[in-house]
């Protein structure tokens, strides 16, 4: 039985918890035990604040064992595994310290705040002998698992051209704060970056034109071209300055030689050049419930992390580092480092 720990119960915290609670009602072999955060007595009995709905409006968590207190939770819980949900500016210290006391780390996206502490957590895993996984949860979303799996196998040819695009209101709270959140490029950018180079691999280049809406709040839209050998274009935006009745939106348009591909309203249809378009049958779990089932699969299973790698996630952020590089240019192109950073 593996027995877990949150840290974080805010909006990916509630999250999460969903997701735990439903794999436990599924009979799957895990317990979670208990819940840290700084303001647990307050969000005991919580409402969920999000881009995507959580699985209920209010929240009852006094069953578990909580705790204000990280290091009061480990020296009195028996766990195996710790979920951190936590800001990003935190996740490298965090995770370092719960790594070194033995525990598996499931961290969420993004790795951390900048590449030098993403490559710290890696290390730290590595000594410990532990696994750590970043939850860069598009790799396991139904569909742009199809779009890895089409272009991977070149059922439809070679890529031509790709467009992504996500944006909603911009988050409350510290994400206001661009020196921890890294604004919009780091926060919510990264998906789609993340998933360019885990579809299309590592571009040599990239060119990013971005603004500042609010002062201090980092980048707050954003464009990145990304350059690669062969010539294919390759765009993703970002905005979360899109406020009102505007909600929350992620799409895709991807151009290869015999069909294209659209993502948009939750559906994936495939329109053949030469035939009628069809849509795509997809696995209805989101992608927190499939990432975190793959990741206590492969401690329960000790098996290799191959999807969502730590070192990959690391290489996701050294290219958000260098499109800030470009967008602090006006848009000047960067040339990104080959080979694996870590």
């Amino acid at each position: 039985m593996l027995k877990i720990g949150l840290i974080g119960f805010g909006f990916m915290g509630k999250m999460h918890f969903d997701n735990y609670e439903r794999l436990m009602k599924e009979g799957e072999s895990i317990q979670l035990i208990s819940i840290c955060d700084l303001q647990i007595e307050e969000l005991k009995n919580s409402s969920a604040e999000g881009n995507i709905a959580t699985e209920r409006d209010e929240y009852d968590i006094t069953s578990y064992k909580l705790y204000d207190d990280i290091d009061t939770m480990l020296d009195n819980e028996e766990l195996d595994m710790v979920d951190i949900a936590i800001p990003t500016y935190l996740h490298a210290e965090i995770a370092c310290k719960v790594l070194a006391r033995g525990y598996h780390v499931l961290c969420e996206k993004p790795v951390a705040g900048n590449s030098v502490d993403g490559r710290k957590m890696v290390e730290a895993a590595k000594q410990a002998d532990r696994k750590l996984m970043i939850g860069q949860c598009l790799r396991f979303w139904p569909a742009y698992e199809y779009l890895k799996e089409a272009v991977a196998d070149k059922r439809f040819g070679e890529v031509v051209s790709g467009s992504f695009f996500r944006g909603s209101a911009m988050p409350k709270g510290w994400y206001h704060d661009g020196s921890l959140s890294g604004g919009c490029l780091l926060d919510m950018h990264i998906h789609d970056t993340d998933i360019i180079q885990w579809v299309l691999g590592k571009p040599l280049k990239v060119s990013t034109i971005a603004k500042k809406v609010m002062p201090g709040s980092g980048y707050d839209n954003v464009s990145t071209n990304y350059i690669y050998a062969d010539g294919k274009a390759i765009n993703a935006q970002s905005d979360w300055r899109l406020e009102g009745d505007f909600g929350f939106e992620m799409t895709y348009r991807v151009n290869l030689e015999k069909a294209n591909i659209v993502f948009k309203d939750n559906i994936v249809k495939v329109n053949p050049n030469d035939s009628e378009g069809y849509v795509v049958e997809l696995s209805e779990d989101s992608g927190y419930y499939r990432e975190i089932k793959y990741f206590i699969h492969s401690i329960l299973e000790d098996t290799e992390i191959t999807v969502c790698s730590p070192e990959s996630a690391v290489e996701t952020l050294e290219i958000i580092e260098a499109e800030m590089r470009s967008a602090d240019q006006l848009g000047e192109t960067v040339e990104l480092r080959q080979g694996s950073v870590v």
